[in-house]
């Protein structure tokens, strides 16, 4: 339907409506009080809430400040067309690691100016930060992932015996994150060869063509009123007015991060951070950025203390939408996770696993569960305990099968479109969230299927990952030579004459 909130409340509906024997009015107000509230009542739901209506706050008055504006001015500057400015926005993606959510917010907020001056979608600038969130965090050897990820792999390998150490075990299986990797790498290669395909190349065209960003009738997840904050006339452009409370923003997140893992307690600053609650490490992080904004802009007379809180305001509102559908996405997981959905996909693949297909068969499994839940957390929790048991007792590869279920659950977190990364992806670049999962899935299930064909079927058979990257990497690049299409503005214009 196009209809994002129609559609995550039927899903909604529908699913309450199997678990209530299809009575369609107890299926209503379980739909809502059941799933909608507890999603509500949910403390990290909550804390991501609340960072994102302050975070938010805090972009806006960062833009009120004129300080972002003299970042963009400056990539302008050194940015000659849209390649060079695709590269800052990767750059920035790969630099901030510490957290997705934190990833996400930042890129597109500050890369965003940018991209609408040398006229790149925001269907592209979307991928591009979703692109470079999850499949960064979740291999950072320091970031709110490892803790987690590190968690999983213990408990299966205590209930088996298996004596290997944890975090040597977690930097073995990066090179075996395939999709991770080429995910990454498929965003470098489409910047420097500034080619594109699918329904993103549409994009392309038309934001090169026309300049307009978004298509017409697009349904930004955040409102006009954040796009439209300028700063105030005739006032100077400071670039540290944007920096320095980004930098502030990130220090506070990993020092928050440190405590509510356990830092202060003696924990290693590494235990800390992965075993850290980063949603409220966040939050305080936001409201710590938001306050230091705002005195930097009031102390330097660029706004009143006044006109520094309508800014923050009018930025906190503007992503209601945005807010309203991760609530609906979290209540959907809730539904999904009660009818056992997940379950039943991995019971499929039992009875039917070979050694050699233990790393795909999991990977395929993980992406299908992912997709479908919207969850990499969630999707780890659930098939790890399976993964690693098949793996052990049929005697296939340990390292690719843990990869297989650390990158096959970041498949569904950067491009299912009930994601909580892939709604963040669309509010913090101001982009229509179904364009953005349209234009993506492509690139997704290019980098899904070479990372099957190139990595995983290969490690099965015994075959080493710095063998599968590079041939995948050179694999990746002449695909995108031959199949993309250019989108420079010059080779456009000259199509469309030789057309005429």
């Amino acid at each position: 339907t196009r209809q994002v909130l129609l559609s995550l409340f039927l899903s909604v509906w529908v699913g309450a409506l199997f678990l209530a024997n299809y009575n369609p009015v107890t299926a209503f107000l379980n739909a809502i009080q059941t799933y909608i509230v507890s999603s509500l009542a949910d403390s990290w739901n909550a804390a991501i809430l609340a960072f994102s209506f302050v975070i938010f706050g805090m972009c806006a008055v960062l833009a009120r400040s004129g300080g972002a504006k003299a970042i963009a001015n400056w990539f302008i500057q050194r940015s000659k067309h849209s390649g060079s400015g695709q590269f800052a926005a990767w750059l920035m993606g790969l630099i901030i690691f510490i957290d997705d959510y934190t990833n996400t917010m930042i890129v597109g907020n500050t890369v965003r100016p940018l991209t609408d001056k040398l006229k790149i979608s925001r269907e592209k600038l979307s991928y591009i930060v979703d692109s470079t969130a999850a499949p960064v965090s979740s291999m950072a050897i320091i970031s709110s992932w490892i803790g987690y990820e590190m968690g999983l792999i213990r408990d299966a390998f205590e209930k088996l015996a298996i004596d290997w150490g944890i975090y040597f075990t977690f930097l073995q299986t990066i090179p075996f994150r395939f999709y991770s990797i080429f995910a990454l790498f498929l965003v470098l290669f489409i910047a420097l060869q500034r080619r594109d395909y699918g329904p993103m190349y549409a994009a392309e065209v038309r934001a090169r063509t026309t300049g307009k960003v978004l298509r017409d009738g697009a349904t930004p997840l955040v409102s006009t009123e954040m796009t439209e904050m300028e700063p105030p006339e005739n006032i100077p452009l400071r670039a540290y007015n944007f920096i320095i409370p980004i930098v502030a923003l990130i220090v506070f997140a990993v020092v928050g991060m440190w405590y509510t893992g356990g830092g202060a307690e003696g924990a290693t600053f590494m235990d800390a951070i992965g075993n850290s609650d980063a949603s409220v490490a966040l939050l305080w992080a936001s409201i710590a950025g938001s306050i230091l904004a705002i005195a930097m802009v009031v102390g330097q007379k660029i706004l009143t203390l006044q006109e520094a809180i309508d800014a923050w305001v009018n930025g906190a509102k503007s992503v209601l939408l945005a807010c309203i559908i991760l609530v609906l996405a979290w209540s959907l997981g809730g539904v999904i996770d009660d009818l056992g959905t997940a379950s039943y996909i991995v019971g499929l693949a039992e009875g039917i696993v070979s050694p050699v297909l233990v790393p795909v068969l999991i990977f395929l499994v993980c992406a299908a569960v992912s997709f479908a839940t919207g969850t990499s957390w969630g999707t780890m929790a659930i098939v790890m305990p399976l993964a690693i048991p098949l793996a052990f007792h049929l005697d296939g590869p340990m390292i690719a099968t843990i990869g297989a279920v650390l990158t096959g659950s970041v498949f569904g977190d950067h491009c299912s479109p009930i994601s909580d990364t892939t709604i963040l992806s669309s509010m913090a670049t101001v982009a229509d969230h179904i364009d953005h999962v349209t234009t993506q899935l492509p690139y997704a299930v290019t980098a899904g299927v070479l990372a099957i064909l190139v990595g995983f079927i290969p490690a099965g058979l015994g075959l080493p990952a710095y063998i599968s990257l590079p041939v995948g990497l050179i694999v990746l690049w002449f695909w995108l030579r031959f199949y993309g299409k250019p989108t420079d503005i010059e080779v456009l214009e000259e199509t469309s004459k030789q057309g005429a």
